[in-house]
């Protein structure tokens, strides 16, 4: 299929074979003899550029060489002992901006090595042999950790605590594991139930217990943790959608994008997702792109994605929004909503004209309209802040220091919810990491 979507071929409606196909596997996997010639392209530079590239510092050379050598378990160690969510970072990771836009093969005239697709491939390869885990567990610390969200920075921190000896208790807001890579990722990129069964593998290193329904201020107080608990690590992620301010976002058809998106990884069956027929995004990152190939990939018969800037300033990698124009999707730039009208239900979406003024953006007075029966908002958001307590936060981010801990002293947060870099699961899995061995830190120097 890829990234090519799959057409109604009577031209009308598309059938529920045509939806399935359209939600298979946006890359497909490559081959042993794909996987052979592309590892036996890589130069296995010293001090390789892409590695530094890597927010979790995987060694991609150490890795491509154990593959082309035919030691996919041992590249598989590689890649996990970096980033142990190595399978997701694979499908969802913009690969063409970090490692293999540093690939020294670019300076030639030829083709970076598709690094994600080799890991890919060899971390699958380790996971489907369901061998004892590869990660062994140190001796019993005796120390115990609360780790508030099972996303990837909570789950990279309690496999990284895991492995340290310590006992970990993750307390989850919703019925599943996973966050983002579970709920909020397309489900073209994340197929055959991939995030649950990375999970599974995460958890098999054995130590850690999951508290599903448990949300902090809700079920679970922040000063009862710091009780029970040698250490908390915050995964909260930003829980809070952000609202648009305009009138008629109360409108029955208006819906984040997130949610719509949830709903389709949620759902057995993609065809009975109704995306609507004429699609409004209101966006520029990969969610707003996400959820605008989506709907058209369900059958809407117009698709319209706005920013409110200009394609260059979009968050969407290049590459995502020329997957958005391949299948459909217009792109629209330069416009902000300014009103949302319909009787009950959306059907007008008004936009005016924006342009830089002396580096600020400002309105310029022109209004346009899109009819639109379905508009689903990708803006962002929020700290959800309940519950904190007393941590320092700082332009909606909970602030830490080098080694993840808050303003409280055994306290430890990572992910969306700390300003460390670009909103990425890789970026997630490291701040999880690096908060782990944080809190190591503190427990053996604190507490013997």
């Amino acid at each position: 299929m890829g990234e090519h979507p799959v057409v109604s071929t009577t031209g009308g409606k598309l059938s529920a074979e045509d939806i399935a196909a359209n939600f298979d596997d946006l890359h497909l996997p490559l081959n042993a003899e794909q996987v052979s010639v592309e590892a036996s392209r890589c130069l296995f530079c010293h001090d390789a550029p892409c590695v530094t590239a890597c927010p979790t510092s995987i060694d991609i050379p150490k890795f491509i060489r154990q593959i082309a050598t035919g030691n996919l378990t041992g590249s598989a160690r590689t890649i996990l002992s970096a980033n142990i969510m190595g399978g997701t970072c694979a499908r969802a990771c913009p690969t063409e901006i970090l490692c293999e836009s540093k690939c020294v093969l670019n300076t030639g005239e030829h083709d970076p090595i598709e690094i994600g697709a080799l890991q890919r491939h060899a971390v699958d390869h380790l996971i489907a042999r369901n061998d004892p885990h590869p990660f062994t567990r140190a001796k019993p610390s005796g120390k115990n950790i609360a780790v508030i969200g099972a996303g990837p920075a909570g789950l990279a921190c309690a496999h990284a605590l895991a492995v340290h000896g310590h006992e970990v208790e993750i307390f989850e807001a919703r019925e599943k594991p996973g966050g983002l890579n579970e709920y909020g990722l397309a489900a073209y990129k994340m197929v055959d139930d991939f995030a649950a069964r990375e999970v599974d593998f995460i958890l098999g290193v054995g130590g850690i217990t999951l508290h599903y329904g448990e949300a902090l201020g809700r079920d679970v107080a922040f000063t009862d943790l710091q009780a029970r608990f040698d250490a908390v690590f915050m995964g909260i992620g930003l829980g809070a959608p952000r609202k648009m301010g305009i009138d008629g976002e109360h409108l029955d058809g208006v819906m984040n994008a997130l949610q719509f998106i949830e709903n389709i990884r949620q759902t057995d069956d993609p065809a009975q997702i109704y995306p609507g027929e004429n699609v409004v995004i209101i966006g520029g990152g990969n969610t707003a792109i996400d959820a605008a190939v989506q709907a058209k990939r369900l059958g809407a018969r117009s698709v319209t994605l706005v920013y409110r800037r200009g394609g260059t300033q979009m968050g969407a990698t290049e590459w995502e929004q020329d997957l958005a124009a391949v299948n459909g999707v217009t792109l629209t730039h330069w416009a902000k909503p300014v009103r949302l009208t319909g009787k009950g239900t959306v059907n007008v979406v008004e936009f005016e004209r924006t342009a830089l003024k002396d580096g600020a953006l400002e309105g310029t007075g022109e209004h346009f309209t899109f009819l639109a029966d379905r508009v689903y908002a990708a803006i962002g958001q929020e700290l959800y802040d309940q519950g904190l307590a007393n941590i320092t936060c700082e332009h909606g981010k909970i602030m830490v220091d080098e080694a993840g801990q808050t303003s409280l002293p055994g306290v430890f947060a990572g992910g969306d919810c700390i300003a460390s870099g670009e909103d990425l699961t890789v970026q997630a899995v490291e701040d999880g990491k690096n908060a782990a061995a944080g809190i190591d830190t503190f427990l053996r120097g604190n507490n013997g």
